[in-house]
């Protein structure tokens, strides 16, 4: 296939890049190459014959017509979008305009070129989300969000992500627009934008600063390696049933005090303190406003429909992680001078 990948400098989106590449599909990388794009992450293809960049935001609608015209690609993987739940708190609109705006623009430019190729059958346009759009579980653990939980978002992120999915669905039923879409739980791994839970940790161990932790640290998460999730992906792609939508798990719950001391037991083996242990720099701030307190998946159907399953427990995919950042300063050293990064953000109420 030719697949039109919107955020491929990102991180999910740059792992599923390498993936189809190195499965010899072509891929067309669309970013706008914002705060958090890197296209280090895909240096590894990037020069090979089946890769295409293009520097085009999302809300550009002209420049997505124009990209769809000059590369003519088989199926979409959406995945550009603002990520950050603290951020969101900080500036909704951003992120109302890119994940709600940037999503209709999305699937108007795909629609119409689908229609111009005489709408064919084999065309996709495959939304990737987020379990974040169904709410906050109880901590029952026989409680999972399946893909028929209802939407219960509570941050203006999962908001404009239900939204974008409530856009997607409109658009098949509507239009006829072959879609797939998927929700996944929370991702980590190589590459991953040093801001969210688990590259802080890791980058602010190893610099001595305090590892601060929201609240008590009882919130639970799904934790998903980035590769495993990039299979799956491509998978419901290739796969997956049109109009169907697909919960993607880890299947790994942990608390996010739990994670942290795994993240600290880990660096502890692998480049120890000159004293003490890493757990000591472990300080507990003020809770972010609408924290979810728990978010898990059942990943029975796309187990059960398409025979997939996470190759990497969470045990296995932090040390992993944290083995790559620690061979890998030369990309996420300059990345700590960006906009935002270091700073406590999401604390408006």
């Amino acid at each position: 296939m030719k697949v039109l990948v919107t955020g491929g400098a990102g991180f999910i989106g740059s792992a599923v890049i390498r993936l189809a590449i190195t499965r010899g599909h072509s891929v067309v990388n669309l970013d706008a190459l914002t705060y958090a794009a890197c296209l280090e992450n895909v240096a590894s293809v990037a020069k090979g014959p089946n890769y295409a960049f293009e520097q085009v935001d999302i809300c550009d609608r002209e420049g997505l017509d124009a990209v769809f015209s000059r590369h003519s690609p088989n199926a979409v993987m959406h995945l550009a979008a603002e990520s950050h739940v603290d951020r969101s708190i900080d500036g909704p609109t951003n992120f109302i305009e890119t994940n709600v705006n940037g999503t209709l623009n999305m699937l108007e430019a795909a629609r119409s070129y689908w229609q111009a190729q005489g709408q064919p059958a084999t065309f996709r346009f495959h939304h990737i989300s987020t379990d974040e759009v169904f709410g906050s579980l109880t901590n029952d653990p026989t409680v999972l969000f399946t893909e028929d939980t209802p939407y219960d978002p509570q941050s203006p992120y999962s908001a404009s992500k239900a939204s974008s999915d409530h856009l997607v669905r409109a658009w098949h039923k509507t239009y006829g627009l072959p879609i797939v879409l998927t929700n996944c739980s929370n991702n980590y791994g190589p590459y991953h934008f040093p801001e969210k839970l688990i590259p802080v940790v890791i980058l602010n161990a190893l610099a001595g600063k305090p590892l601060q932790i929201y609240g008590d640290g009882g919130n639970i998460r799904d934790w998903l390696y980035v590769e495993d999730h990039a299979d799956a992906l491509l998978l419901v792609l290739e796969k997956g049933a049109v109009g169907r939508s697909y919960n993607i798990g880890g299947e790994n719950e942990r608390t996010n005090l739990e994670l942290v001391h795994t993240l600290c037991a880990i660096l502890d083996g692998l480049q120890p303190r000159e004293s003490g242990c890493y757990a000591d720099l472990i300080t507990f701030v003020t809770d972010r406003p609408g924290h979810d307190a728990r978010y898990a998946i059942d990943p029975s159907r796309i187990r059960n429909e398409l025979g997939w399953r996470p190759s990497v427990t969470v045990e296995k995919g932090l040390e992993k992680t944290v083995r790559w950042y620690l061979d890998n300063e030369d990309w996420w050293r300059p990345l700590l001078d960006r906009s935002g990064v270091g700073q406590r953000l999401g604390v408006k109420t």
